[in-house]
């Protein structure tokens, strides 16, 4: 069985977040996806994150058909061991990592870089809340 990882935080839920699930569980058996606890959210986005709760987090993307596994991790080291224990052979991250640390990585025989989708991102939906 082929096992995938992909991780982050998946505030708000919207198209991108869908079509980086379905081709990263297009390249293997099965999807395990990491997602950030609220207070690394909060860390690395501001006070004013996460939008949703870890708890809906989580069950939003437990119901998504491509996403087979959910794990919450809460430091970059939780992050790195979560990775080895998943026994992931790919990894798939946005390709705002390229030439960037990729936690996690060493334990993959390969990572590939996935293209955001034009147009959809949770700071600029929140902003439009704002």
């Amino acid at each position: 069985m082929r096992v995938i990882w992909t991780n982050g935080c998946f505030d708000i839920l919207h198209r991108g977040h869908l079509e980086l699930f379905k081709y990263a569980r297009s390249l293997g058996d099965y999807l395990v996806v990491g997602v950030d606890t609220d207070d690394r959210v909060r860390a690395s986005k501001g006070e004013s994150r996460p939008f949703n709760n870890i708890e809906d987090r989580t069950a939003m993307l437990r119901s998504i058909k491509y996403v087979d596994e959910v794990r919450v991790f809460d430091t970059d080291c939780e992050l790195d061991t979560q990775v080895l224990l998943s026994d992931a052979e790919i990894m798939v991250v946005g390709a705002d990592y390229k030439n960037k640390n990729v936690i996690g990585s060493r334990h993959v025989k390969d990572i590939i870089f996935f293209d955001k989708i034009e147009g959809y991102s949770t700071t600029k939906i929140l902003a439009g809340l704002e």
